[in-house]
């Protein structure tokens, strides 16, 4: 059957929710935008301003911190406005868009495996941490956090300009995505198919074996220490980075279980466990970490007393 392909200056988002609840949705939205937004930026405000905590698992904190903040910016105010009942977004935009979601998903499974990394090599070789954690090192996983995602997703986006689109601009989905694009495009070539395959296990399986990897091997290495405190303290960090690594993960595996074992999600359900997945985690990430690390607790309400303390202009 021959398809007459069309150039598109736009796409139109669809994002399936139930009329009734798009007004509470955008409230729901806004609300956690606000809260990321404030959260995230206080972590990093605090780590910035203590020179005691630009140690590297703080720099991770930091920068996890820095990626949720774009992150969010990149798909809850278009959702919100999708919402609001502006759901076309243009041809560059979208590219964009599609661009940092890969990015910076990429980039946040090697920053967390990193987090690990760093976390094992502090517990079970500590007298060497600081001949194996140097700047050399920070610097050098710096440049691969971020040179192998911009890779993948520049090929990608080489792979998006080569699509034609034969009868359909609209995405049903709620932000530009490369399955989504690939789906409505006429063309039909597995290379489109195989670099996203390739993707998910460099930045999904691998990155995520390694972490549990390492907090399996540090959990066994805080059995064998003999304070209470010294294996309190250890098992709290764990149990710290376990909550971050589950927030980003569990919605999408239940989503890919349910899938497996034939439980058919309607296009909602399925829409609403994506939104979960991408804008509760950076929500939450700096909660988790205020709450149960001490060092940014103490510095945060430090900052606040001298806010407090600081003298009124009258």
């Amino acid at each position: 059957m021959n398809q007459t392909s069309t150039s598109v200056s736009e796409f139109v988002l669809l994002c399936t929710v139930d009329s009734q609840k798009k007004s509470y949705a955008v409230v729901i939205l806004i609300m956690v935008y606000l809260v990321t937004l404030l959260g995230n930026f206080l972590v990093i405000l605090v780590i910035a301003m203590n020179s005691q905590l630009q140690k590297p698992m703080f720099v991770g904190i930091a920068a996890l911190a820095v990626i949720d903040l774009i992150g969010s910016t990149n798909i809850i105010p278009q959702l919100i406005a999708i919402l609001s009942g502006w759901a076309a977004i243009p041809y560059g935009a979208c590219l964009l868009q599609m661009f940092l979601v890969l990015y910076l998903g990429g980039a946040q499974s090697y920053l967390l495996a990193l987090m690990a990394c760093d976390r094992y090599v502090a517990v079970v070789h500590p007298l060497r941490y600081s001949t194996i954690i140097t700047k050399r090192t920070i610097m050098v996983a710096g440049l691969f956090l971020n040179i192998v995602p911009a890779a993948f997703v520049l090929t990608d986006l080489i792979f998006i300009t080569e699509l034609s689109f034969c009868s359909t601009n609209t995405i049903n989905y709620c932000f530009c995505e490369y399955v989504s694009l690939v789906k409505i495009a006429c063309n039909e070539n597995p290379k489109y198919f195989v670099i996203l395959s390739a993707a998910s296990f460099v930045f999904g399986i691998c990155p995520f074996a390694f972490i549990l990897l390492s907090y399996a091997m540090i959990a066994y290495a805080a059995l064998k220490i003999p304070s209470t405190d010294g294996k309190r303290k250890t098992f709290n960090t764990v149990t710290t980075h376990l909550l971050v690594v589950g927030l980003s993960n569990i919605p999408l595996l239940i989503s890919t279980m349910l899938t497996g074992i034939g439980v058919k999600l309607s296009i909602e359900e399925n829409n609403a466990m994506i939104i979960v997945a991408i804008i509760v985690p950076p929500m939450f990430n700096p909660i988790i970490y205020s709450f149960r690390n001490k060092e940014i607790r103490s510095s945060i309400q430090k900052l606040f007393k001298k806010t407090q303390n600081m003298p009124h202009i009258q």
